[in-house]
């Protein structure tokens, strides 16, 4: 019998399941016999009891080994080259969003791009550039104004997921979620100011707490440049002018402190096939026990089971010219996109990994990606980037935005200290990372051959628009990353920090044995 892993959505208020700011004493250096967290020891903090835990509305994905295209159907006209180099690879765990990023979830960030920046010159540039293309919606010879002027921001299509985005946009929003979702742990956990008290009188009637004109970015926190701190911001245990109780020097809270999310993304390529293919559902020790073709077992469309029989599955387009079915029987219930919760979640828990819209992925489209990439962790399209930093106070350079200005990296190892004060670059080091291996054909004249570039981004998962053909895991498309259409979205991923293993109990583990503090004799 499959033994089925069910994992429940962590609320916004979930993330607390963090442990809380500050670390404890207790601990001792097995090196040295310091005691951590003490002020007369140096105040060297060391946090224990880190739990993770995965940020609002992420699910957490355990990763393994599974063979990438493994699942490929033969596809008419589809260049099967793409497929044919099956590969074995493994993927580490991570989190990725229970659904796709929806109508309502734009519009938020809408809401705050106009709120934050209302007033200023940048404004303008910035909301537009986030607006989707809601004209992806016309067809020269098809009625589709409506959903033109209702479908991004009418309440009926409120939980549908957002269409006409491009990969720029969808990478740019990802940015945006992690900046708010740490600022709202930090403030929500009093570590800065809470949200209900900015620009608020205090109670002894002084001036109100008025939140920053800097916007908060994650990165720019870390370095110490957005003060804000809150009556439970940890203390400074290393600070000269040290003290305790209201006298007690407070900071801002560090990544070694553990409160701090990993940056929200677009899923890898390998993490969204094997998050869609959900094989964990078919696992019994170590054995698959059953192929799957689809995110779900079988090789139909329709369910097998008593209660559901024969219904579709998932939101495609069943063939030429039948979007939904006949009237009165509809099929998969919807002419074009459908709640982000609809039909049954596969074994991870995700809804909608084949129809409704195809999405993102984080990957540079090459038909010999699986060849190139690594075992583990495969991925094509990296652009190694540093942030820009005065060299000498390290403070980063901000843009209108309130994001670190970020330039090519210039090297690929670590710079000797007069290299950084120099601004050195290694003239031979390439950052761009996007074509690497890439194999083109040359004209004489020099004029490349290629029906795809450094800015063609991979798709997958099939849509309302796709035939059943395209809702297979391994199947994949590209289209340029400034471009956008009425069948492509996009969700989340963010990577899991630790140990692997999501569930332990109940698993053989083996036994740790607990160090022994060092004593003078």
């Amino acid at each position: 019998m499959n033994k089925i892993y069910l994992y429940a959505v962590v609320s916004l208020f979930g993330v607390g399941a963090l442990s809380s700011c500050g670390p404890k004493g207790g601990a001792v250096s097995e090196k040295t016999g310091y005691a951590y967290n003490k002020r007369e020891n140096g105040g060297f903090e060391v946090k224990k009891g880190y739990k993770r835990g995965p940020g609002p509305g992420l699910i957490e994905i355990e990763g393994g080994e599974f063979i990438m295209g493994g699942s490929a159907v033969e596809i008419p006209g589809q260049d099967m080259s793409a497929y044919n180099y099956k590969r074995q690879v493994t993927v580490s765990s991570f989190y990725m969003d229970e659904t796709e990023v929806s109508n309502t979830d734009w519009l938020e960030y809408l809401h705050w791009i106009r709120t934050t920046f209302r007033g200023k010159p940048e404004l303008a540039e910035y909301y537009y550039t986030a607006l989707p293309d809601t004209l992806v919606w016309r067809r020269p010879l098809s009625y589709n104004e409506p959903y033109v002027n209702n479908y991004l921001r009418h309440p009926a299509y409120g939980d549908y997921p957002v269409v006409g985005v491009s990969w720029q946009q969808a990478t740019d929003y990802c940015v945006w979620r992690t900046d708010r979702v740490n600022e709202f742990i930090l403030r929500q956990k009093g570590i800065m100011t809470p949200f209900k008290d900015l620009n608020k009188p205090t109670a002894k009637g002084g001036a109100p707490v008025k939140k920053s004109d800097t916007v908060f970015n994650t990165d720019v926190y870390l370095n110490g440049q957005i003060k804000d701190l809150g009556k439970r911001a940890p203390q400074d245990l290393s600070a000269e002018a040290g003290g305790t109780g209201k006298n007690k020097v407070q900071r801002n809270v560090r990544l070694e402190d553990g409160e701090i999310l990993q940056p929200y993304r677009l899923p890898t390529e390998a993490e969204w096939e094997y998050a869609a293919l959900g094989l964990i559902g078919n696992t019994q020790y170590a054995n698959i026990n059953e192929k799957k073709v689809y995110p779900w077992n079988g090789l139909g469309i329709t369910s097998p089971k008593k209660s559901t029989r024969g219904m579709i599955l998932a939101n495609f387009k069943r063939g030429k010219g039948d979007y939904m079915g006949v009237g009165g029987s509809l099929n998969d219930k919807g002419s074009i996109t459908q709640s982000v919760r609809s039909f049954t979640p596969n074994d991870f828990g995700l809804y909608n990994m084949a129809g409704n819209v195809n999405e993102w992925v984080n990957d540079v489209y090459r038909p010999n990606t699986f060849e190139a990439t690594e075992g583990l962790n495969p991925f094509r399209g990296n652009e190694y980037a540093d942030k820009v930093r005065d060299p000498k106070s390290s403070v980063i350079k901000v843009d209108g935005k309130g994001r670190p200005v970020m330039k090519s990296a210039g090297t690929g190892v670590k710079q000797t200290w007069a290299q950084l004060q120099s601004n050195y670059t290694d003239s031979t080091y390439k950052a761009d990372q996007r074509g690497y291996k890439d194999e083109q054909k040359n004209l004489p004249d020099g004029e490349v051959i290629t029906l795809y570039n450094d800015k063609s981004r991979v798709y997958k998962g099939g849509s309302w628009n796709d035939q059943a053909m395209w809702l297979n895991p391994a199947s994949r498309r590209f289209l340029q990353e400034d471009e956008s259409t009425a069948d492509i979205g996009f969700r989340s991923a963010m990577t899991m920090l630790g140990a692997s293993e999501v569930r332990s109990a109940g698993k053989p583990q083996f036994k740790t044995k607990a160090s022994k503090p060092f004593k003078v004799k």
